[in-house]
């Protein structure tokens, strides 16, 4: 028999709660139809919870515990990147399918994945009359997907009452497997810092016309000649001292003869990152700043030649870089002052947290749990919300207790995203866990 959370899951995904830059082009019946289904599967939560609501749909709810000196702040996403409609999805993907004991649909990951397993927890604990060691805050966001305010105005919300939290968990790393090459075992991947998020425009300009009368080095030749030289012209890469320390992390689960050499990573850091920048996508992206050419806008007709072309650049900055020196990079590689370069979304790389008891904590319930899982902090290549709560806490970890696989995690923000059903249970079963072995304060 299908646990009852696995429905309420389901309930979620089917709604489309797609976010906007232009919050007036999204669909806001659906973040209400949301809500309304939050409030129906956990009235408990709601009913014993504090909550506020910030921006248009986010919800912050308070969980007031034995003591409030060492808060924690649980976080996740409503919101969902759109459905690129030709996509070949295996099942609809809204439709929560059950199929080979998964979860199918977009959010299942990202994040309603989380989102259901937190409440589901909470709901669970509250049934059984537990009230936490600390104060419990909830927190999600509804514009992530498009770097929206809602995680500020949580953050606002939050020092308008004092609450300084001892540890903020978000989505990020998860229960990895085939994650790192030569690592057999399943990487239990914690995010203590994350790349910074920025979105560039390049531009170009020009006469336009006929079709039939094409000139050399019109706008859409220029851009494209700009776009091949930063795809082949990469940053330099370098590795972080956390990477280093992943490294070390991981040394004794490679092959024997690979343990001593990554064991001693700090010394050769030159060889490790050409290695990093050789093994894929996924791994390269931990060794440097990242440029990913996203949208492209020409002519509006095919007999029309451009009088602009365009194209977005998403820049995914390294901590120990800085956004001024990833567009110093483009205006360099680029080398064409006809080309605009234009900022139109500016985000560093959060700061490095710190590891120590809360850290200790998340480690302690994955390993209660995912006994065959290594526990490592790394970099996080993506973005969350919990960056804007290193403002307010020295303990940010980007972490969802889910397993994964290569090509689930291959599936966020692409077709066939989906969340094994055991997987989730055990997710459920992580954050009960947490809550309950959160440390009493000092007297």
């Amino acid at each position: 028999m299908t646990d009852a959370a696995v429905a309420k899951l389901q309930a979620l995904v089917r709604i489309q709660t797609v976010s906007d830059r232009d919050w007036s082009r999204v669909d806001t019946d659906g973040f209400d139809l949301l809500l309304a289904e939050l409030h129906s599967q956990f009235p408990l939560l709601h009913e014993q919870l504090d909550l506020t609501r910030v921006g248009s749909h986010g919800l912050l709810f308070h969980w007031t515990g034995a003591r409030s000196d060492r808060p924690v702040v649980l976080m996740a996403h409503l919101d969902v990147v759109p459905v690129d409609a030709s996509a070949p999805w295996q099942h609809p993907a809204f439709s929560a399918e059950i199929v080979d004991g998964a979860v199918w649909g977009r959010g299942t990951l990202d994040d309603k994945g989380c989102v259901a397993a937190i409440c589901e927890a909470v709901e669970r604990l509250l049934a059984a009359g537990h009230r936490p060691a600390q104060d419990v805050w909830l927190s999600f966001g509804c514009d992530e997907e498009v770097s929206g305010p809602t995680a500020l105005a949580a953050v606002d919300e939050l020092v308008r009452r004092g609450v300084r939290p001892w540890l903020v968990l978000d989505e990020g790393g998860a229960i990895a497997h085939g994650a790192f090459p030569g690592v057999k075992r399943a990487v239990a991947a914690i995010g203590v810092a994350e790349k910074g998020t920025t979105g560039v425009e390049l531009r170009v300009t020009g006469r336009g016309g006929h079709a039939s009368t094409p000139a050399r080095n019109g706008p859409t030749a220029r851009l494209a000649r700009a776009i091949l030289k930063i795809d082949r012209s990469p940053m330099p890469a370098r590795l972080p001292e956390t990477t280093v320390d992943l490294m070390r992390t991981l040394a004794p689960h490679l092959p024997r003869p690979l343990r001593p050499v990554l064991g001693h990573a700090d010394r050769i850091r030159p060889l490790l990152t050409r290695a990093l920048s050789a093994a894929g996508p996924e791994a390269a992206a931990m060794a440097r700043t990242t440029f990913a050419i996203t949208t492209l806008d020409g002519s509006p007709a095919l007999n029309v030649i451009a009088s602009s072309a365009t194209a977005g650049v998403n820049v995914r900055v390294m901590p120990g870089d800085t956004v001024d020196d990833a567009i110093a990079h483009l205006r360099t590689v680029i080398d064409d002052d006809d080309i605009e370069i234009n900022v139109v979304e500016r985000g560093e790389a959060s700061p490095v947290s710190q590891v120590g008891e809360a850290f200790d904590l998340v480690v302690e319930v994955i390993a209660a749990l995912f006994p065959d899982a290594v526990p490592a902090a790394y970099v996080m290549t993506g973005a969350t919300d919990s960056r804007h709560f290193t403002r307010i806490c020295d303990h940010v970890y980007r972490f969802a207790p889910f397993r994964m696989t290569v090509a689930q995690r291959q599936a966020i923000h692409s077709y066939d995203e989906h969340l094994d059903v055991d997987a989730f249970l055990a997710g459920i079963e992580w954050y009960r866990l947490l809550i309950e072995s959160l440390p009493g304060g000092r007297d």
